[in-house]
Formats: C-alpha cells, sequence, structure tokens
C-alpha cells in the first residue's frame, strides 16, 4: 500500500477546513453595478472560497424590502443616501458603510447617428421616446431629471418620457428600439476603456448630484463571515480595477 506524503495530507486537511468554513452571504445590488458585480462574486469565490449570491434591482426596492424583513445581509446601493438612511434607522452594522463607486450618468441611444453633438439631440426632440429610470427609486433617474431641467427642456420632454422600473430596465428600453434613446450608467455599454455600439453624450459630472454609490453590511449579516469577507474584498486593489474597468471612479 502506497503512502500518502504528509503535505498532500496536510492540504486536504485544510481545504476541507476552508470548505466547512465557506459561507454564502445573501447580496442586494443595485442595477447599474450588474455586470461588474457578477466579475466580482466569481472572483472572490475563487480567491475566498465564500459565494456572494446577489439579486439586482433598483435602489428605492431594496429599501422598501429590507425594511420588511428581505433576507439580504449586505447592500450595495446606487447612492449615498439610502444606506445612510438604513444605518440611521439601525438597520445596518455601525461602521460598515463606505463608498464603493461613482457612477457616470451618459445619454445613449443603439442608433449610431442619432447622438453626434451632445445634449443637442434633446433641444431639437426629434425622437419619440427619451428612457430614464424611476426617478422616485433609482438615483440614475433622479439624475437624468435633474439634466433635463439643468437644460431647461423637462417640459418639453416629458410628454416623451418612458420610465425604467431600474436602470437594467430603462437599458433594454434603448437597446430594443423601444426608446430610441436614454439616460442610463456609463457602466452600461462601457468595455475595454470605450463606449461600445450605438452613439453616446457622456454627462458633465457638475450637471447632477454626484452619484455615489455606498455599501453596507445590514444586521441580518452580523457575525456571517462572507458578509465581512465581501466588504473587505470589495476594499482590494484587485477588485476596484474591475469596477474602474467599467466606467466608475474610485
Amino acid at each position: 500500500m502506497k503512502t500518502i506524503p504528509k503535505t498532500l495530507t496536510a492540504l486536504a486537511l485544510l481545504a476541507g477546513a476552508c470548505a466547512a468554513q465557506a459561507e454564502t452571504v445573501q447580496v442586494a445590488v443595485a442595477a447599474n453595478f450588474t455586470a461588474p458585480m457578477k466579475v466580482i462574486a466569481e472572483a472572490f469565490a475563487q480567491d475566498t472560497g465564500h459565494k456572494a449570491e446577489a439579486a439586482y434591482g433598483s435602489t428605492g426596492k431594496f429599501y422598501a424590502q429590507i425594511t420588511n424583513g428581505a433576507p439580504f445581509q449586505v447592500f450595495l446601493a446606487a447612492d449615498d443616501t439610502t444606506p445612510a438612511k438604513l444605518e440611521d434607522e439601525g438597520m445596518t452594522r455601525p461602521g460598515t458603510r463606505f463608498t464603493y463607486a461613482t457612477g457616470t450618468l451618459v445619454l445613449w441611444s443603439a442608433d449610431p447617428a442619432l447622438i453626434k453633438d451632445g445634449a443637442k439631440v434633446l433641444g431639437r426632440n426629434k425622437f419619440r421616446k427619451l428612457a430614464i429610470a424611476n426617478p422616485k427609486t433609482a438615483p440614475y433617474g433622479a439624475a437624468a431629471v435633474e439634466v433635463m431641467k439643468a437644460l431647461q427642456v423637462d417640459q418639453m420632454l416629458a410628454p416623451k418620457l418612458v420610465q425604467g422600473e431600474n436602470i437594467a430596465q430603462t437599458y433594454q428600453f434603448v437597446s430594443t428600439g423601444n426608446a430610441e434613446l436614454g439616460f442610463v450608467a456609463l457602466s452600461q455599454v462601457f468595455k475595454d476603456g470605450k463606449i461600445t455600439g450605438g452613439s453616446a453624450w457622456v454627462v458633465p459630472a457638475e450637471m447632477h448630484e454626484p452619484i455615489r454609490q455606498d455599501a453596507v453590511i445590514l444586521k441580518t449579516g452580523e457575525g456571517n463571515a462572507a458578509a465581512n469577507a465581501f466588504m473587505d474584498y470589495l476594499k482590494s486593489d484587485k477588485v476596484k480595477a474591475i469596477i474602474r474597468s467599467f466606467g466608475y471612479e474610485i
């Protein structure tokens, strides 16, 4: 009978111990962060052994779900005010909130010829529908309203607005042609350092309140090793590079 080397035995025992200690964290993720979160979750599992299971949606709706007992343990919002509100209401683990990304708003069309001169396309008003995320529940939608007001086209364009439940649905409206253009997150149309497909106008940051996106561990995540590990992982240089690759600022 062959003798198993002690080093292999030790590694096997270590692997078994790690597997036994591995946990799963339930993460509520703002829809704009869908693409980077999928990459981060995969890397997180490979690097830590823990698992992050994500649900995607609008920040406002997640707030309602969390306050009504939804079993999320970490919240990645599309703003900084909603996590702060949860913090004030005693629904988070104190001291865990931080800004993991700053988002960029972009006016985008699947038609490569539609947006040729930036915001002027809105003033010309030669389109049927303009998509935005619901400004009451989605921070990117609220930013879009700010921009239209700053350009003084909000009243003129009001009859043409179609609202997505979240920024993911808003992007879908535009990508399928149900709306000729819309305000979406840069991360949804950004790849390999540039905007891919269609035509776009990147909205200057000074035209709306900063889209600071905060993460926080919820009360339900206290004592969950995967929740703590995931928040630490979000702050790593590896994850910061992933986030920047999708067009966010850190």
